[in-house]
């Protein structure tokens, strides 16, 4: 059997279907900004190529100088954000990855990351920090909201596994049951901040608690940014994640029971048992990321979350889709989604368009990371279409000559029969 080469490979098929959509989304982009910039005549050619610059590089934008023209260079404040902004994002994106690998679709990571953040922001502001030192504060928080969202995703898992409804189904109606609980649980407690008059409808900060997560020296790195060591953490569960799933017989079991559980329950997989355990990890994935971003000190939570779901759990699912399910690929889709919203911001800090460009973009590049499996078929058929014309573009090979072997062997058993003749002969 011929052996396929890297570019032939159904891996290098997933990646390059991943990057036409990416390529594809930002030519829609910079469509969009010289369609809006030569329609207005206040705009012009300056403005629809400063536009797409900071599209594709909005995140290296220092500004402009004194005479208007922008500076690029490394943005410390930029790169510091995208990545802070990027640690939820992986750990959604995580949480709907690792249930898809296991034949479940997680759409309800909001409401998993919502009962996290509930959880993580009661623990971390009720316990003294003048009695207990906030370090510990910060881990018990960030535990205990990881076991909520973990306890959240069981009740999808179960009704999956035991009931056999629709995880879709399930998730959709925990996301609001989430949703009102959190603003009922927040309403009727004392953690509301009543110290800035403005911000009534919003939680306390941890560092009102002094509990806040580590810097680890980033913020030097990065001057002027909110990051912090979540984004090691992040890192190091896509690493964990990873080998739970290609490494373990717990995660081959997993994705057995996603392939077929009927399957797996007659090979002596227990089927029910690891689709709850699925669901659950996935809830601790997201509610993971909702306990990084609010303990991190300088982020706030409004309470009022029944006026709509968290975006960050809903963005999980691009972010998967985009990676191809793969949790190191996870790290990049989100930083990738991350690095877009920064260019957004700087897109309406510095030109006279808006953000929302972005946002079409992202819209545009899920679209097609959803028909990423329609776009690796039109490459495999395109592969080949070039391998058949290949083929028959091959000169014919000329008839082989006969050999010469079997005359040379005919004419030794020539001569050995004259020499018996001659032999014959003299004896007689």
């Amino acid at each position: 059997m011929e052996k396929k080469s890297f570019f032939e490979s159904d891996s290098f098929r997933s990646v390059l279907a991943s990057l036409i959509s990416i390529v594809f989304g930002m030519a829609v982009g910079a469509v969009i900004i010289a369609i809006v910039g030569f329609r207005d005549p206040t705009l012009g050619a300056k403005s629809v190529g400063d536009g797409i610059k900071l599209v594709f590089g909005g995140l290296f934008s220092t500004g402009r100088n004194a005479e208007g023209v922008l500076t690029w260079g490394f943005n410390s404040a930029s790169v510091g954000n995208m990545l802070f902004r990027a640690t939820p994002l992986i750990m959604t994106g995580l949480s709907v990855a690792m249930a898809y690998k296991t034949g479940l679709f997680n759409i309800g990571a909001p409401g998993q990351y919502l009962m996290g953040t509930m959880v993580s922001l009661i623990v971390a502001l009720s316990i003294p920090s003048w009695v207990v030192p906030p370090q510990i504060i910060w881990f018990i928080a960030f535990f205990a909201g990881m076991l909520a969202g973990a306890l959240w995703g069981m009740i999808a898992g179960a009704m999956k596994a035991f009931l056999n409804i629709n995880e879709v189904l399930a998730c959709i109606m925990t996301n609001w049951i989430a949703a009102n609980l959190v603003t009922f649980v927040f309403d009727v407690t004392a953690y509301k901040n009543v110290v800035e008059n403005t911000k009534s409808g919003y939680i306390y900060k941890t560092s009102f608690n002094n509990v806040q997560t580590a810097k680890m020296g980033l913020d030097k790195i990065f001057a002027g940014s909110q990051i912090n060591a979540g984004i090691l953490v992040a890192i190091l569960f896509a690493i964990g994640v990873y080998v739970l799933m290609e490494k373990t017989t717990l995660g081959f079991q997993l994705k057995a029971c996603g392939s077929n559980r009927h399957a797996s329950r007659y090979a002596g997989i227990r089927d029910r048992r690891n689709i709850v355990l699925s669901m659950g990890i996935a809830g601790a994935l997201s509610a993971a990321g909702a306990a990084l971003y609010n303990l991190a000190g300088n982020t706030e939570f409004f309470w009022s979350t029944y006026q709509s779901l968290p975006a960050i759990g809903f963005n999980g699912i691009p972010v998967a889709l985009l990676a191809l399910c793969n949790p190191i690929g996870v790290i990049f889709a989100a930083m990738f989604m991350s690095m877009l919203s920064i260019a957004g911001l700087q897109l309406s800090n510095l030109t006279a368009y808006n953000e929302y460009i972005t946002d079409v973009i992202i819209s545009v590049i899920v679209y097609l990371s959803a028909f990423s499996l329609f776009i690796r078929t039109l490459l495999k058929n395109v592969g080949k279409k070039e391998q058949t014309a290949n083929a028959n573009a091959e000169p014919a090979k000329p008839a082989a000559e006969p050999a010469a072997e079997p005359a040379e062997a005919g004419e030794a058993a020539a001569l050995d029969a004259s020499s018996n003749t001659e032999e014959g002969g003299k004896q007689a």
